[in-house]
């Protein structure tokens, strides 16, 4: 591998124009594609198997006209203190307003408060259902919704939208995006003292990203994708290129110092750094794309779609990088900034990472009981998560959904922000007018339960709609017990009267989602790990290595989780990270989080731990190995964990699970660049010694050599051994 790593270097140095204008061209008509395409995101949570998922199909079936699985919502009126929306004044305002409503572009259906009784027991409070045809309203929908809604502010009442059909569109991260940028560029001009160096894994990172979102939006004429799969997509894809660039930019700069010409200076960084990118992405690329056999389509979406942002990342910092190399020369080592090296060491020349490894592997045990502590300390937290889908009432008190749903909870009691669709199908045992009244008096007894009472009949009279509504909100335990007990008591009454029972609705969907994505973690975990610790097999020969590096990532997933859950579920530094309201973890974190973070966790593994064993591998003992390793490695890893770091933070200006897991992301990075992979490990190889790198014979024959740290190539080009002194003296000359 990395022979041909060094040939493709040299080539893309030499061919650079053709490969700078082939990527150009790729991203020009990529981008021509995607803005030939007008497809909207989808958001939807159906999952093949999920009773509520499968309810909704069969009501699209029965109830053409409903649009069941299209955006659904509540316009929600209030009068003014001391009146009542009967009055005659007010009264004719809701009407106009629910006229107004019916005219709106992609309207599938809208009820009338006074008709359907939607009125609250004190008159004050009323709302008409609206269901749209398409899952996700575009641009021109919304506005006619929210200019009626206005309307009737403007006629002196109090209108306020809730559910999904006032959720505002999905930006595409762009705030994020540049601060993220800026942050990264600033991070990189610091560490390479160079305007010239900084700018090319930039200029990578910017057509690679640009690439991906092109394909990813092209992929919406063919495909159904979530718009969360492309901000995904667009947090990784730039963190990551950003990354492998610097890994391979700062390998080249070093390559330069040691009097090489440009060319083999490429094949050389290439080859070697570029060898550990390829596999470093590789185990990214699978954690992501391991998110397909939870068997979860949104799921399947995001993780496609950031496996192939990691994989362009990889293609361009193997191809573009070395081109870019090329047109910059030796400019590359120019501009530096004033006593940059000064600032970068300590006296005498030692740096700042050399001086941390030796005390590190001095006092391996105490460094590992410190670090524990604070691991364990953060990890408490993650004991009381509790996983959800996040309601109005999580959003901030002055957007109208949370408007909407606190005016409902007020008028009707809580439950009515999540009310129970219970469908009764006849299956062929005939009418079922004559079910329905037994179906209501079973759940009727039922405990907390408001009301429950017939909302609809199909016109073949063979399937009903049976409106339940809890005392308890939609987030509640209360409430999820009372989905549990229809569907306990739903075979009793199969049995009685020939009828299926099944329940559907926002709550169960939330209900169910959340139960999937439970039971998909142990078969997700399985899965990625089994096939990433295969890969640091054959990564580092090693059986004690991947094993650390497993447990280590538990180590990461622990206090990432505590964390999390102290922010978003406890409220701790809300304000600060400007956390509106606290609520339930999203369902979709946990497999998500798990899914990059491994991928994330083994970059800076096979990246640190792949620099010690190529001292190891050419003749170094294992503690001084260790600490040689990570001279050479500590301030590139630095860097990158800072500006992955950045990026990821940068996206919690977003909302929702965007805001989540950009938290969750950045805090996790930080954990395992700095506690475990710059602490943690060296502290257990310097325990463990030679017998880190031990491997059965048998095992060692069975494994291929992938020569990850580029021996065979060193012995191919006749390499003389490196200078003891780390890279950052040399590059700082």
């Amino acid at each position: 591998m990395a022979t041909f790593l060094y040939r493709l270097g040299r080539f893309a140095f030499r061919r650079r124009w053709t490969i700078a204008l082939g990527w150009v061209m790729l991203l020009v008509l990529a981008v021509i594609g995607a803005a030939s395409t007008n497809d909207e995101p989808v958001e939807s949570f159906d999952i093949p198997g999920m009773e509520s998922s499968e309810t909704m199909d069969l009501l699209n079936e029965r109830f053409p006209g409903m649009a069941a699985d299209g955006a659904t919502g509540r316009v929600v009126f209030a009068a003014p203190d001391g009146e009542t929306l009967t009055d005659p004044s007010h009264e004719q305002v809701v009407q106009s307003v629910v006229r107004e409503i019916g005219q709106v572009p992609g309207l599938a259906h809208v009820t009338d408060p006074f008709q359907s009784g939607a009125i609250s027991p004190s008159g004050d409070v009323a709302y008409a259902e609206v269901t749209f045809e398409a899952s996700v309203l575009n641009s021109e929908e919304q506005e006619a919704l929210l200019e009626v809604a206005e309307n009737g502010r403007d006629a002196g009442l109090t209108v306020e939208i809730g559910g999904a059909v006032a959720a505002p569109e999905m930006d595409d991260g762009e705030i994020g995006e540049l601060i993220g940028i800026a942050i990264a560029a600033l991070v990189l001009v610091i560490t390479f003292g160079s305007f010239v160096a900084a700018g090319l894994p930039l200029l990578n990172a910017v057509v690679g990203v640009g690439v991906t979102l092109s394909l990813i939006t092209i992929a919406t004429r063919f495909f159904e994708l979530s718009g969360d799969a492309s901000v995904l997509a667009l947090m990784l894809g730039l963190a990551l290129a950003i990354d492998y660039s610097l890994f391979i930019a700062f390998r080249y700069r070093h390559e330069l110092t040691a009097d090489r010409g440009l060319e083999e200076a490429a094949g050389r960084a290439v080859g070697t750094a570029g060898n550990a990118v390829v596999f470093a992405g590789l185990t990214v690329v699978i954690a992501l794309a391991g998110l397909t056999v939870v068997g979860i389509p949104v799921l399947t979406q995001m993780g496609l779609a950031a496996a192939m942002a990691v994989a362009i990342a990889v293609i361009a910092a193997l191809t573009l990088l070395p081109a870019m190399f090329s047109f910059a020369g030796r400019r590359i080592l120019g501009g530096r900034i004033a006593r940059r090296r000064e600032r970068a060491s300590n006296d005498n020349g030692k740096t700042v990472g050399l001086s941390w490894a030796q005390m590190v592997t001095r006092n391996p045990l105490r460094v590992l009981l410190v670090a524990f502590l604070a691991v364990g300390t953060l990890a408490v937290p993650a004991m009381s998560t509790q996983l959800g889908i996040p309601d109005d009432g999580t959003y901030a008190e002055d957007d109208t959904r949370r408007q909407a749903y606190d005016l409902l909870a007020d008028g009707f009691g809580p439950g009515v922000n999540g009310p129970l669709a219970v469908v009764v199908d006849g299956a062929g045992a005939g009418p079922v007018d004559a079910t329905l009244p037994h179906v209501v008096e079973v759940i009727s007894e039922l405990d907390n339960v408001v009301i429950a009472e017939p909302t609809a009949v199909d016109e073949a009279g063979a399937t009903g709609v049976i409106s339940v509504v809890a005392e308890t909100g939609p987030g509640a335990e209360e409430t999820k017990g009372l989905v549990d007990d229809i569907r306990d008591v739903a075979p009793q009454i199969e049995a009685e009267t020939g009828a299926v029972i099944t329940v559907t609705g926002p709550t169960a969907v939330t209900i169910d989602f959340s139960q999937k994505m439970s039971e998909a973690l142990t078969p997700y975990l399985s899965v990625v790990v089994g096939l990433s610790f295969v890969l640091m097999i054959l990564v580092f020969r090693s059986i004690l290595v991947p094993l650390k590096a497993a447990l280590g990532f538990l180590v990461t997933m622990g206090a990432t989780f505590g964390a999390t859950v102290a922010v978003f579920q406890w409220g701790w530094l809300a304000d600060v990270l400007g956390v509106e309201q606290t609520g339930p973890i999203f369902s979709l974190l946990p497999v998500v989080l798990i899914g990059v973070v491994f991928g994330l966790a083994m970059d800076y593994q096979v990246f640190l731990v792949t620099r010690m064993r190529e001292e190891h591998v050419h003749g170094m003992a294992a503690t001084p190995a260790v600490i040689s390793g990570f001279q050479h490695s500590a301030r590139v890893v630095t860097a990158a964990a800072i500006i992955m770091i950045s990026v990821f933070g940068a996206f919690i200006f977003d909302e929702g699970f965007i805001k989540q897991i950009s938290f969750a992301l950045a805090f996790a990075v930080f954990i395992d660049a700095f506690v475990v992979r710059m602490t943690i490990v060296p502290a257990v190889l310097a325990l463990l010694g030679e017998r880190a790198w031990w491997m059965p014979r048998w095992l060692d024959r069975l494994v291929p050599n992938v020569d990850v740290e580029g021996e065979k190539l060193r012995d191919q080009l006749d390499w003389t051994d490196q200078p003891a002194q780390p890279d950052e003296t040399a590059v700082a000359r």
